[in-house]
């Protein structure tokens, strides 16, 4: 099981995931009570607009009152899409009082995350693909 986090300290996302197969499960959480909000599952296809070009689609489901469901709907997106295999996201955030300031710095860590995972996740492909 690999894990990451994002660099900002106060409104941080902490990343975990496991391959079942060629699939992968992805855990995210952060504040002060992780939680399960909303779960992304995402598969790999064709892009529409160019076939030559992979693009994902993804269901969702997000519990009453929560809503990690953008997050982790981008992020599974952007994993299938990304690495070519399907991707669940489970995702649980809570920061008490946050100001619109906050929530643009989660949503831009949110970001972040997706960058350091699909890194982290190709690396990690690459080097067990050479020890095979």
């Amino acid at each position: 099981m690999g894990a990451l986090s994002t660099s900002a300290p106060r409104l941080n996302l902490d990343a975990r995931w496991l391959w079942a197969g060629g699939d992968l499960l992805v855990l995210v959480t952060g504040g002060q009570r992780p939680h399960l909000g909303a779960v992304a599952m995402a598969a790999p296809r064709p892009s529409l607009a160019d076939p030559e070009t992979t693009s994902a689609t993804a269901s969702v489901f997000c519990y009453p009152g929560h809503k990690e469901d953008e997050l982790a709907k981008a992020l599974a997106l952007r994993l299938a899409s990304g690495l070519g295999v399907k991707v669940t996201v489970a995702a649980g955030a809570h920061w008490d009082d946050l100001s619109g300031d906050d929530i643009a710095q989660v949503r831009a860590n949110a970001l972040e995350l997706e960058d350091l995972l699909l890194s982290a996740l190709r690396a990690e492909r690459a080097e067990d693909r050479g020890a095979a």
